[in-house]
């Protein structure tokens, strides 16, 4: 027989749902902004046709490095300066992710309450 879910863990799932859609919508966002940002990069500095500032920039966020890597000298430290932070918005997009995920976690674990005092 199934056990009827309490309003509080009906309304802890729904914050859960909520704040699952909010992060993936930022995460989106920002992924969505580094990748206009590096696809403009590399038609300012290198002069590449969109799908290939498209494909350099998305092998870069995707962790997957470069596929041009004959570039010029502004092309090279645009492309060194995007790596890095390519790098630092997969750590913060993964952040993003989980976030919801171990809150709900910690709600569940009762890991927000402090403990009691005797």
């Amino acid at each position: 027989m199934k056990k009827r879910q309490s309003t509080v863990e009906k309304q802890h799932r729904r914050l859960f749902w909520r704040r699952m859609i909010t992060h993936s919508g930022f995460a989106l966002g920002v992924l969505g902004l580094s990748l206009g940002f590096g696809i403009w990069g590399y038609r300012w500095y290198e002069h590449l046709p969109w799908r290939d500032a498209f494909l350099n920039a998305a092998m870069l966020l995707g962790g997957m490095g470069p596929v041009k890597t004959d570039l010029s000298e502004p092309g090279k430290l645009f492309a060194g300066v995007y790596a890095l932070y390519a790098g630092l918005v997969v750590i913060a997009v993964t952040g993003l992710l989980l976030a919801p995920a171990v809150h709900h976690l910690m709600h569940h674990a009762d890991w927000d309450e402090p403990p009691e005092d005797k």
